[in-house]
């Protein structure tokens, strides 16, 4: 059932993304998608995160974990737009979108998403603001996302580095499209460790 606190969460972290991925694409060079301002992401973002809290809770009659599942993806998109966002951050005020500049960007850019990611985790997806685990479940996420920068910043270094652009397409594009790559293997190596490692014990029960 989508709860009060489901859609307060879902208008906050769609907004968040809708925000940054629209700046991002101003960035990019990009203001219109199928004639359609990019602007128009704001307001249609957080429609589609309620859309999809809701798909989780339907398909969750039939398999509990999409119950969270709707909303860890919501908020990975989310910390991707974060993650995103820092990025091309610092590659619009250093000038530099590869080698190793672009590691240590894109290292710094995921680290802060993943600070971001464990709030949201913690307090709306797993609803584990009342858990004990303190600064050993901190820990825990923390580990489990170590393993996930690796495949996220090597995945998208390995991308950006050595794959050459598809299309003759722009560095700063590409670039973009190496940080895609890397999340979309992070996000599932991450929720099943936050389920089965971080907030183990925890289940949604909220009627908030």
């Amino acid at each position: 059932m989508l709860t009060k606190k489901d859609l307060t969460s879902a208008i906050i972290t769609g907004l968040t993304t809708g925000l940054i991925a629209w700046r991002v694409l101003m960035f990019l060079g990009t203001d219109t998608i199928y004639g359609f301002s990019t602007v128009w992401l704001i307001a249609l973002v957080p429609i589609a995160w309620i859309l999809g809290v809701k798909l989780g809770y339907v398909l969750g009659r039939w398999m509990a974990f999409f119950n969270q599942f709707g909303k860890f993806v919501a908020v990975g998109f989310t910390n991707a737009a974060v993650d995103f966002g820092i990025l091309n951050l610092l590659i619009g005020y250093s000038g530099m979108e590869s080698g190793l500049y672009y590691s240590v960007f894109k290292s710094i850019s995921f680290i802060v998403a993943v600070m971001h990611s464990y709030v949201w985790n913690k307090y709306w997806v797993f609803d584990a603001a009342s858990s004990s685990g303190g600064r050993s479940e901190l820990f825990k996420f923390l580990s489990v996302n170590v393993v996930a920068i690796v495949f996220n910043v090597g995945i998208a270094s390995f991308v950006v580095n050595y794959v050459t652009p598809i299309g003759g397409l722009d560095a700063k594009v590409w670039a973009n499209i190496g940080a895609v790559v890397g999340s979309a293997c992070a996000i599932f190596l991450t929720f099943v460790g936050a389920r089965l490692f971080v907030f183990k014990k925890s289940e949604v029960v909220s009627s908030k």
